[in-house]
C-alpha cells in the first residue's frame, strides 16, 4: 500500500494505492497519517480509494479510527471513488449509513463547502 498526500484548497486529499490490509501495514498507518494532519489544524480530509481493489476488517478499523478522530476534533472525513466491490463492504458493515461516500473525488470536493 502505498499512500499520497496533496491539499487541494482546504482539503487534504490522501490517495491510496494497493490494498488496505494488515499484512501491509508500514512504517506509518492511514490513521496515522490521518492524525498528523489533524495535529497540524486541518480538519477536512478526503479519502481517494480510486486505486484500491481489496480492502480487509484492519483496512476498515484504519478507515473507522481515522472518521471517529477526525469527528471528535470537529472535522470531516469523506471518501471516493470507492469500486462496487468495496462499496458492498461498507454496507455490509453499516459504514454507509456513518460514512460520506462519493462516486467522484470533485463531487466530495464540493460538499466539503456545504458543511
Amino acid at each position: 500500500m502505498i499512500i499520497h498526500k496533496r491539499d487541494k484548497d482546504s482539503v487534504v486529499v490522501f490517495d491510496i494505492e494497493g490494498e488496505l490490509k494488515r499484512s501491509d501495514i508500514a512504517d506509518v498507518t492511514l490513521h496515522q497519517l490521518v492524525k498528523g494532519e489533524l495535529d497540524a489544524g486541518k480538519r477536512h480530509i478526503l479519502l481517494n480509494f480510486e486505486q484500491v481493489p481489496f480492502i480487509d476488517s484492519f483496512g476498515v478499523g484504519e478507515i473507522l479510527a481515522s472518521y471517529i478522530s477526525t469527528h471528535n476534533l470537529g472535522g470531516k472525513l469523506k471518501l471516493a471513488r470507492i469500486s462496487k466491490k468495496l462499496f458492498l463492504i461498507f454496507q455490509v458493515t453499516m459504514l454507509t449509513k456513518v460514512l460520506d461516500i462519493f462516486e467522484e473525488e470533485d463531487e466530495a470536493l464540493r460538499s466539503f463547502l456545504m458543511d
